[in-house]
C-alpha cells in the first residue's frame, strides 16, 4: 500500500468527503494509483484525515459506484482499472474539441491561446490558504 497524501479543508463549502473522493479520483485516473493498489480502509484513513469513518465510506462508495475501486470485505479496496476510451467516446471527444476549436476562432484567438485556456481549465485551483 502506498503512501497518500490528501488534503482536507474543513472550511470548504465542498464536503469533505467530495474533496477526497475528487483527489482518489485523480490520482486513479492519472494512473498515480495503479490497478490493483490497496487503499487504506476506511477507518485508518478516517483517522488520518481526523474525519468520520461515515465521511470516508461515503467517498469510497462514490469511488466505487464511478467504477474506480472495488471493495470487498476481509480484502479492503483495491483501485480497479478505470473504464477506458471507447470508439463512441471518442467520437464525442473529437465533436467537443471541434466546436471548442470553432469558438475559439470566433472570438480570434490561435492555438496556443486555445491549448494556455485547455491546460488552465485542466488545472485544478490551489487549495485556498488557511490564516
Amino acid at each position: 500500500m502506498i503512501q497518500l497524501t490528501l488534503l482536507v479543508d474543513v472550511s470548504s463549502p465542498v464536503p469533505p468527503y467530495e474533496q477526497v473522493r475528487a483527489q482518489l479520483a485523480d490520482l486513479i485516473l492519472s494512473g498515480q494509483l495503479p490497478s490493483g493498489e490497496r487503499l487504506p480502509s476506511v477507518r485508518q484513513l478516517a483517522a488520518d484525515l481526523g474525519l468520520a469513518a461515515g465521511t470516508m465510506a461515503r467517498a469510497y462508495r462514490e469511488l466505487e459506484n464511478a467504477g474506480l475501486v472495488h471493495s470487498r470485505r476481509g480484502a479492503g479496496t483495491r483501485v480497479t482499472r478505470p473504464p477506458g476510451p471507447t470508439p463512441a467516446k471518442d467520437a464525442q471527444l473529437l465533436q467537443a474539441a471541434q466546436a471548442y476549436i470553432a469558438a475559439g476562432r470566433r472570438l480570434g484567438v490561435d492555438d496556443g491561446q486555445l491549448l494556455k485556456a485547455l491546460h488552465t481549465a485542466l488545472t485544478p485551483p490551489p487549495p485556498p490558504l488557511r490564516s
